[in-house]
């Protein structure tokens, strides 16, 4: 039986790229439902935008940062399956059925891995990669898995999964918050390869030594038990 897909998409001062992502996932997205789009308290015209390119906006009054955004669409979706993306436009919509078709009845997480995947050239900076290296090592040691992108935001589970998630994580450290919950309770995870483009337009606010010790602090609250 075939299962209805949401694509969520949190977004903040993505007015640039996000028409060109939706309208990707308007297209590429099989037994689409709905493109949901959480305008994370925008100061350009990302949600206008994103109404116009056919998604449904969740608007925060205030940038809250990524996790918070995601926290608050929770309740929200309709689709049996919910796809996470960014709205940049460095994750390919046209991989998504990838992302869907490995969701199987035994799995709880599918990641797309850009790791087994490919970056394209200026996709990720060398200090980023070398970063992000290190959290999935200090992840996989501390949970004794073998996840190659543990910072990936492209991913896609069930709509209840998702929404019985406790999100703690208010900013960058959501990806981990994720995955620690559903590895440390047993959940089966399963990557595939995806491609990793350059940023279309705008730039990140993700600080590598604030963020980074926000990923690693999630990483042993949860491997200790406290959150």
């Amino acid at each position: 039986m075939p299962r209805s897909v949401t694509v969520l998409l949190p977004a903040h001062d993505e007015a640039e790229a996000i028409a060109s992502v939706i309208a990707g996932c308007l297209e590429h997205t099989p037994d689409l439902h709905e493109v949901v789009v959480v305008d994370d308290g925008s100061r350009d015209e990302t949600a206008k935008i994103a109404v116009q390119a056919g998604a449904r906006v969740l608007s925060l009054a205030e940038n809250r940062g990524k996790g918070a955004a995601l926290a608050y669409a929770q309740p929200y979706l309709r689709g049996d399956v919910v796809v996470l993306l960014d709205a940049d436009g460095q994750d390919d919509p046209s991989e998504i059925p990838l992302l869907v078709d490995a969701l199987t009845e035994e799995v709880e997480l599918v990641i797309g891995s850009r790791f087994l995947g490919t970056f394209e050239p200026g996709a990720i900076s060398g200090l980023n990669r070398v970063g992000t290296q290190a959290i999935n090592g200090l992840f996989n040691l501390a949970f004794r898995a073998k996840v190659t992108d543990t910072q990936a935001g492209f991913r896609a589970l069930r709509r209840d999964t998702f929404q019985g998630l406790r999100i703690h994580a208010r900013h960058y450290d959501i990806e981990t918050d994720m995955l620690c919950q559903i590895v440390a309770r047993g959940g089966q995870v399963v990557e595939v390869p995806v491609v990793r483009s350059p940023r279309e337009a705008g730039t990140t606010d993700f600080s590598r030594v604030r963020d980074g010790l926000r990923i690693v602090k999630r990483i042993a609250l949860t491997r200790l038990g406290v959150r």
